[in-house]
C-alpha cells in the first residue's frame, strides 16, 4: 500500500503521521547552515520557530457584527484552527466602542500546524501579492521576532473571492527562540522567507 504525499507534508519514517516539508528542511538543511554561519557549539543552540500568531482587527465590526463572523470563518479556513475573539480593553465613546466588545480575532499556531502555515505563507501566499518585491528586512523587534502585515486575506488560495464579505488585512507575528535580529533573519532566510 503506497503512502500519499500532500504539498506541504511527507510521511514520517516509521509513523503514519504526515511530517511538514518545512520541518524536514529545518532539520536537514537549516540547522547545519546555521551552525556553520554562527559557529554554535551544539545544534541545540540553533534558533527555532516557537509559534506564529495571526491577528485580525475589525474596527468595522462595531457597526456590523456579521463582518467579524466572516473574518473568523476565513481565519479558521486559512489556519485550520479555531480563532479566539479579541475584545476591546476599554470603552472609546468617539468610536461607539464599549469595553468587552469583540473587535477582532487571533490564532496562535505551534508545532506542525505552524510549519505548514509558514510553508503556505512563504511559497504560495506572498508570491501572489501584486508587484511583490519581498518582505521588509527591518520588521524585527530586537528580540528575534518578526512581524509582517498583509493588506488583504485574498492572497491565500483558500479564500474564494465571491464569498468575501469585506476585505481586511492581518498581522502575522513569527516568534523565534533567537535572541538577536541577525540570527532570526538568518533562520527565516534559510527557511525561505523572501526578504527584499
Amino acid at each position: 500500500m503506497g503512502t500519499t504525499k500532500t504539498d506541504t507534508t511527507s510521511q514520517a519514517s516509521g509513523s503514519g503521521k504526515p511530517f511538514p516539508r518545512l520541518k524536514e528542511k529545518y532539520r536537514g538543511e537549516v540547522i547545519p547552515k546555521m551552525v556553520n554561519d554562527f559557529s554554535y557549539q551544539n545544534s541545540m543552540q540553533v534558533p527555532r520557530l516557537e509559534r506564529v500568531v495571526i491577528n485580525v482587527g475589525m474596527g468595522a465590526a462595531v457597526q456590523n457584527a456579521k463582518l467579524l463572523d466572516s473574518a473568523v470563518a476565513e481565519l479558521a479556513l486559512i489556519t485550520g484552527q479555531k480563532p479566539v475573539l479579541t475584545r476591546a480593553k476599554k470603552a472609546i465613546a468617539g468610536f461607539k466602542l464599549r469595553e468587552g466588545m469583540p473587535i477582532g480575532a487571533k490564532v496562535t499556531l505551534r508545532g506542525n500546524h505552524m510549519f505548514e502555515f509558514m510553508d503556505r505563507l512563504m511559497n504560495i501566499a506572498l508570491p501572489r501579492i501584486r508587484d511583490f518585491r519581498g518582505v521588509s528586512p527591518k520588521a524585527f523587534d530586537g528580540r528575534g521576532n518578526y512581524t509582517l502585515g498583509l493588506k488583504e486575506q485574498l492572497t491565500f488560495p483558500e479564500i474564494k473571492y465571491d464569498d468575501v464579505a469585506s476585505i481586511h488585512g492581518m498581522d502575522i507575528t513569527i516568534v523565534t527562540s533567537a535572541n538577536r535580529n541577525d540570527e532570526a533573519k538568518a533562520l527565516l532566510s534559510h527557511l525561505g522567507m523572501p526578504f527584499r
